[in-house]
């Protein structure tokens, strides 16, 4: 007996295994899928910052369709249990978002466990995302302080294999994205560059100007943050809300050189966090899937 026949009620055993359980052959040798473009994340202010447990926010924003947050920093334990939290889940902490200050005292410029935290992200993505403020309120006048302050974040980063994005906050030091561009133009170091951030140039009255901050700013930066505005209104919205137009405001900011990940700013936005994260990441898919058109056409 040949050994075709001798195995033939084996071979005819494979076959039908393998077309009842087609699914789980092809997942077994199927290629790696690339993660969305572009990635989406969500600031931690709208996802129970305070109120929920790490777990609790990562477990919604992957149910959700989020592939990851931005973190307030508050101290380095908190921290790393955030990293396990969203390490376990298979998602990100993007941007990890930390204070500075201007206009004092060396030893006071810095939030407290800064340089230990950073440590902590030693190996990952995650971009420092540190403001430059004035406790005295100022608007300039303070550059110089303001590079150093960024030149020593870069310094910190860079031992742990980061980069440094410089977050303009209405009302800080640096209030808008070209501010932030100014300030990290002067530091002149790979590891450094701005950000946009949509609600803080609103604030600032910048409505009418997006499309020039966008051709100026867009190429130099390391994260971006949207969010759904009824222009040339003030007030941060959900994405499935407002006259903005983003999925054309991301053409833009694309077109002008950024291709990195988008951040959801959800301050001061009224109603359920649970509800307003799920509508938004709802809009945040058909937006991504506009842009996707987009680029193929």
């Amino acid at each position: 007996m040949s050994s075709v026949s001798s195995n033939k009620p084996f071979i005819l055993l494979f076959l039908v295994f393998a077309v009842k359980h087609a699914g789980i052959l092809q997942s077994l040798y199927a290629a790696p899928q690339p993660a969305p473009s572009p990635e989406f994340f969500v600031f931690d202010n709208g996802v129970g910052r305070g109120e929920w447990a790490p777990e609790k926010q990562a477990q919604i924003l992957k149910q959700l369709g989020a592939e990851g947050i931005s973190y307030n920093l508050t101290t380095k334990e908190a921290l790393a249990h955030w990293q396990r939290a969203f390490k376990d889940a298979g998602l990100k902490i993007y941007g990890l978002y930390v204070h500075t200050w201007v206009d004092q005292p060396e030893r006071q410029r810095y939030q407290a466990e800064l340089r230990e935290a950073i440590q902590i992200l030693k190996g990952s993505d995650t971009v420092i995302w540190m403001t430059l403020r004035s406790r005295e309120n100022k608007r300039e006048g303070l550059d110089a302080q303001a590079v150093e302050n960024v030149r020593q974040v870069a310094a910190w980063a860079a031992e742990a294999g980061l980069d440094v994005a410089i977050y303009p906050h209405a009302g800080f030091y640096v209030e808008t994205a070209e501010d932030a561009l100014r300030i990290s133009g002067q530091t002149n170091l790979p590891n450094v560059g701005a950000s946009f951030n949509l609600c803080h140039d609103l604030i600032k009255g910048n409505a009418d100007r997006l499309d020039e901050v966008i051709a100026k700013t867009a190429p130099h930066c390391r994260l971006i943050s949207i969010n759904g505005a009824d222009m040339p209104s003030k007030h941060t919205l959900r994405l499935d809300q407002g006259t903005l137009d983003l999925t054309a405001l991301l053409n833009k900011i694309r077109a002008a050189g950024y291709d990195g990940p988008v951040g959801l700013q959800c301050y001061s936005v009224p109603g359920d966090n649970e509800e307003n994260l799920k509508a938004s990441i709802e809009a945040w898919k058909s937006i991504r899937q506009n842009l996707a058109k987009e680029t193929q056409q």
